[in-house]
């Protein structure tokens, strides 16, 4: 669960309860690694690759791509974040989160961008971002780096890159961090539940 969402679910009322731990931070690192590895094969070296984060979840496991994949080919990979809060086709269906930095310093004209998010889950937010690289170019090819695919697409998107596929009840959330991934349930508190 993104940053974002998280820091929302104290003030309702809500939290995040772990259940299940599936991959350790040792595990979330061998699988950028790997990740990396596979961008550089599929792409035949890092020409014209440009690197974008899908805030707030998905930019420090892009921050941490690029810094591997310099090590694996010593050559610096441009790097950017997006935020498609406002390219959402859910608004009015749940609460606009404040927007974040979207930094794009590049052109994405012509150029192979890796996106990179932290959860495949739906596929919506996938489909803003493309939307909202509309608005700044026309890239030539767009792959999509993911820590964890959970299933249940609403939209035909597919992930080119995969740390794990992990599948989940619609109603289960997973959480990524630098620390690992767990699987766990939004609940609501006695005090939200009126309860004393």
């Amino acid at each position: 669960m993104a940053d974002r969402e998280r820091g929302l679910t104290r003030p309702s009322g809500r939290v995040f309860v772990a259940r299940s731990h599936v991959m350790d931070g040792d595990e979330v690192r061998r699988a950028l690694v790997r990740i990396a590895h596979e961008i550089v094969e599929r792409n035949r070296g890092l020409q014209d690759v440009v690197v974008i984060g899908l805030q707030t979840g998905g930019v420090w496991l892009a921050e941490r791509l690029v810094a591997i994949l310099r090590e694996i080919e010593g050559t610096a990979v441009p790097f950017g974040t997006i935020d498609v809060a406002f390219y959402r086709d859910d608004i009015g269906l749940r609460p606009v989160l404040p927007e974040e930095v979207t930094d794009l310093p590049f052109d994405i004209t012509g150029r192979t961008v890796v996106l990179v998010d932290d959860v495949l889950f739906t596929g919506r937010t996938v489909r803003a971002a493309l939307e909202a690289f509309a608005a700044r170019g026309r890239a030539g090819v767009v792959q999509l780096a993911v820590m964890v695919d959970r299933g249940h697409r609403e939209l035909p998107i597919r992930p080119d890159f995969v740390g794990k596929n992990l599948p989940t009840r619609r109603d289960e959330l997973v959480d990524v961090t630098e620390k690992g991934v767990t699987i766990g349930d939004l609940l609501t508190t006695d005090k939200e539940r009126g309860v004393r």
